[in-house]
């Protein structure tokens, strides 16, 4: 009988491919969010220069992190048509004085609700129709809000 020779196989021993050195992950992390350095002295500006002009009803929303066109909402209420353009343009020229030029004024000279954006903070005057017909205080009843002063020192 022929035996039969078993011939063992070489077996080549594979090696893997070298990788490519790739950088850990890092879990997606993002930086604090809070407000632009000048947005919340800004907004206090705007709300002081509201109440220079006898605006009622003074309220600074902080949206930061929430909306992604502004840090803060500074809504007030005007008496009349000509009330609401008067606090307009006096928040407007005062913020100007300060250094800050709004890149948009929505609403003059109609005075229903004029719109004042500085980027950081927008600017909301309205008649008392408009403003409890849009209801924004409503909409961000949640969001944080700033301490308004009763009353601009040194005016009473």
């Amino acid at each position: 009988m022929r035996s039969l020779s078993v011939k063992k196989k070489a077996t080549k021993t594979l090696k893997k491919p070298a990788r490519a050195s790739v950088p850990p992950r890092v879990a997606n992390v993002r930086a604090p969010v809070g407000p632009s350095p000048d947005a919340q002295r800004m907004a206090l500006k705007a709300a002081e220069a509201g109440l220079d002009k006898k605006a009622i009803d003074v309220e600074i929303i902080d949206v930061t992190g929430k909306v992604d066109y502004a840090d803060f909402l500074v809504l007030m209420t005007g008496q009349s048509d000509r009330h609401v353009a008067s606090i307009a343009e006096g928040v407007d020229g005062t913020l100007a004085k300060l250094g800050w030029q709004a890149i948009s004024v929505e609403g003059l000279p109609r005075g229903q609700w004029v719109l004042i954006d500085f980027v950081d903070i927008v600017v909301h005057v309205f008649s008392a129709e408009t403003r409890t017909l849009y209801d924004i205080d409503g909409l961000w009843m949640d969001a944080r809000r700033l301490n308004v002063p009763d009353a601009v020192p040194g005016t009473g």
